[in-house]
């Protein structure tokens, strides 16, 4: 089945050319929203309600079409939706009358969750259970999970039971790992299955939800931080859960100005390694404030801090008296025309979801009218019809044309701008402006004009792989911010744990692995306090037990997955070079990729193109490492434990067959990767091996290292012969280096006591007290 069939199956075949000319296809029409279709020019609300409709039923009818999606280890957001007394209406209802309820309610379920760009998985009788980043990554999946279950809680209580009542749902939210991808069943019955705690979860959530209502898990709640306002329920018994879990169920959408601090809670840490950036910007706010209006633009990769550098900004200016005017992107708004200047009215205005339109009118003339701002009847009537509100007043201006009324709308903000200014300096902030829509960019054209003798500064950010806008002008000022040097990574590390130092192993890996970016090192060191492998002695953390391999944060894991699944074709080939390691050779990976070399160099082009991986040198002789670090921890840990092992086994038996004179040189790789294939008899002799090449060029921590692999790996043999000869070969090989490594760190201790009785005797010559 193809779009034009799809279509003229519902009877809407007139539509087939408009959606071949805006790229919808089968993979494209689950995310059709209503903007989209209005955008297309689906004008007649019926066609938009049939297609809307239609796409709620799609995963069934789809599931032998789409190609099946490869099996992952993921981050899902999951949602369980239950219809409440559907036993109670079987018996009331002729099954007729009941077929066609229960038709309305999984068509207004499913149209909801596909709005919100979430994936209905499959219908359960009266319950629905849906997944939310998947099959593609959403940075923001558990927060559009939360939004349409609040959307499909209002949605289901407006419709008619057949009863004389109404329909209520109920609905269970939970993040977590999961395993998804697999097909089970056959035909009509086939679906996607997810394996793991979470769907769990989600469904007994959704059992203790009150009708009506929204709970979600503590999991979820973490990550939506307080974009939404929430009561909490406290610690629930689950059945089937061993421990009591926290529940929270969700009121509504949060009050809070600023997305950053959303998602950040009020405890935000302290800025790092930004006071030059931060003085540049307030220099241009001395200007604005001058009549001389200024724009600094603010751009950076994802995490780098740029939304605390606007945060410091505004704490910086908190005791002056000026106007704040915060707008807020999208990237679920890109065409949805002035949706970051609709959503700031509404919350200056104080909307309440449950606002009828007179209640929101009324609010509306307080805020622009007489006792606001003084804009005429005309310029309310417009924002109103802007906002969707209904009203009678009459206008004085006579009939437009669209592209009249917009011109007319620009104006209007304009006068706002103008009126605010009048009263004092004015702060803009446009946050995320790579997800502008295309009105609103022409309405912030004008105003970027127009401000340049306005006692206004407009700071926005937004990431490189937007074009910088409104360079050519005189008074914009363009502001990257670079990853942060060690030294002040060290600084920020220190400022979360409070002064309380950590151990010089986890402090290592949180370096390596985070490599100057602010938000992956905050995130990174909160899990590591949060893990529980460390133990706090008074005076700083010791590890509690042996050190593991530090996990990706849960909130930073959509992030980063949703970069490579915006690269889905070629994304097994970033997955097979994360097996590789952090960086690796052209040549060992077109070894093991099965692909045409042609096939594999437009995949490396892309994936370089995104900026995932960078390239050096030409092909064949080129190389490539990944950008972050924890990019390449992500496309490595979506893999199932299986396929890396498959993936480890070749990649270590390419070496030896194809490259062998880079096993010798480095025998560690090459054990490293049969090691994580479970090939322990293979690994063995290359450890052995890396161990006796270290001694004897007096790498003498590095051999100790290398041969206690290789013991390691022994373990996993059965008790043997074989076992023992290794076990012996890899003890005689500790022997030297143990002994030089005993010698070199008894010097050390020597000299460190040297220096400190030369410390003390020297601080008792100056009457201060010694250190410890």
């Amino acid at each position: 089945m193809d779009i034009g069939e799809w279509l003229r199956g519902l009877g809407l075949q007139s539509y087939e050319q408009t959606f071949r000319e805006n790229g919808i296809d089968l993979e494209v029409l689950p995310r059709l929203t209503v903007d989209d279709l209005k955008e297309m020019g689906v004008l007649a609300v019926g066609h938009r309600r049939k297609i809307l409709d239609a796409i709620g039923l799609l995963p069934a009818a789809l599931s032998a079409a789409r190609p099946p999606a490869s099996v992952e280890r993921r981050q899902l957001t999951l949602m369980f939706v239950d219809l409440v007394g559907s036993t109670d209406l079987s018996r009331r209802l002729d099954p007729e009358e009941l077929r066609e309820v229960m038709r309305a309610y999984s068509n207004t379920v499913a149209g909801e969750i596909a709005r919100l760009e979430g994936h209905v998985a499959k219908f359960l009788g009266d319950g629905v259970q849906a997944y939310f980043g998947w099959p593609r990554a959403s940075e923001d999946a558990a927060e559009q999970a939360v939004r349409a279950g609040l959307a499909v809680a209002t949605a289901v209580s407006g419709l008619s039971s057949g009863a004389g009542g109404l329909l209520a749902a109920r609905v269970g939210i939970a993040t977590g790992l999961v395993v998804v991808g697999d097909l089970l069943g056959e035909g009509a019955a086939k679906e996607e299955a997810v394996t793991g705690e979470t769907p769990n979860l989600a469904a007994r959530l959704q059992q203790v939800a009150e009708p009506g209502t929204v709970v979600i898990a503590d999991s979820t709640r973490r990550l939506v931080g307080d974009l939404f306002e929430f009561v909490e329920l406290g610690s629930l018994r689950l059945k089937g859960f061993a421990e009591p879990v926290q529940a929270w169920r969700v009121i509504g959408e949060g009050r809070v100005e600023s997305r950053f601090e959303a998602l950040h809670g009020a405890h935000v840490t302290p800025l790092v390694g930004r006071s030059e950036e931060l003085d540049l910007t307030l220099s241009r706010w001395r200007l604005a404030k001058g009549r001389a209006g200024q724009v600094v633009l603010i751009f950076g990769e994802p995490g780098i801090g740029k939304s605390r550098l606007v945060l410091a900004l505004r704490e910086r200016l908190q005791a002056e008296q000026l106007t704040l005017v915060s707008y807020a992107c999208s990237p679920h708004h890109l065409n949805s025309p002035l949706f970051p200047f609709i959503s700031q009215l509404e919350r200056e205005a104080r909307f309440a979801p449950d606002d009828a339109a007179e209640k929101r009118l009324k609010r509306l003339e307080l805020l622009l009218g007489t006792n606001g701002e003084g804009l005429s009847g005309d310029a309310i009537k417009l924002f109103a019809d802007l906002l969707g509100i209904p009203t009678e007043r009459p206008s004085t201006q006579p009939e437009m044309s669209p592209q009249q009324r917009k011109a007319l709308l620009f104006r209007t903000f304009l006068a706002r701008l103008d009126r605010l200014a009048a009263r004092g300096p004015v702060l803009m902030v446009l946050e995320d402006a790579h997800w502008l829509d295309p009105t609103s960019r022409e309405l912030l054209d004008q105003i970027v004009d127009r401000l340049q003798d306005l006692p206004v500064l407009v700071v926005a950010t937004f990431r490189p792989e937007l074009p910088p806008p409104w360079t050519g002008f005189p008074h914009v000022t363009l502001l990257m911010l670079n990853r942060l040097p060690q030294a002040q990574v060290v600084l920020l590390v220190d400022r979360i744990t409070e002064g309380k130092a950590l151990p010089a192993e986890v402090l290592g890996q949180i370096l390596a692995r985070t490599e100057g970016v602010p938000l992956f090192t905050e995130e990174l060191t909160k899990a590591v306090l949060e893990a529980g492998i460390l133990r706090y002695t008074g005076a700083r953390y010791v590890l509690a037990g042996p050190i593991p391999s530090l996990a990706i944060p849960a909130t930073l894991h959509d992030s980063l997955m949703a970069r490579l699944d915006r690269l889905a074709p070629v994304k097994d080939v970033a997955q097979i070079g994360a097996c590789i390691g952090r960086e690796f050779d052209h040549e060992l990976l077109a070894a093991v990729v099965s692909m045409p070399e042609m096939e594999l160099a437009t995949a490396l082009d892309r994936l370089v193109a995104a900026e995932l991986v960078f390239r050096r040198g030409l092909a064949p002789a080129a190389s490539y490492v990944f950008k972050h670090a924890l990019v390449r921890d992500a496309a490595y840990e979506s893999l199932l434990k299986r396929r890396r092992q498959e993936l480890h086994a070749r990649i270590a038996t390419s070496i030896e067959t194809l490259f062998p004179q880079l096993g010798e040189a480095q025998p560690e790789l090459v054990a490293r990767h049969f090691g994580e294939a479970g090939l322990a008899e293979k690994a063995i002799p290359y450890w052995l091996r890396a161990g006796r090449l270290a001694a004897a060029r007096s790498a003498n921590m590095e051999a100790i290292a290398h041969l206690r692999s290789g013991l390691d790996c022994a373990q996993a043999l059965p008790p043997g012969a074989s076992r023992s000869r290794f076990e012996l070969d890899l003890q005689l090989g500790l022997g030297g280096p143990l002994i030089a490594t005993k010698d070199l760190l008894h010097a050390r201790q020597k000299r460190r006591s040297s220096v400190h009785k030369s410390s003390v005797a020297n601080c008792r010559a100056r009457r201060i007290s010694p250190p410890r």
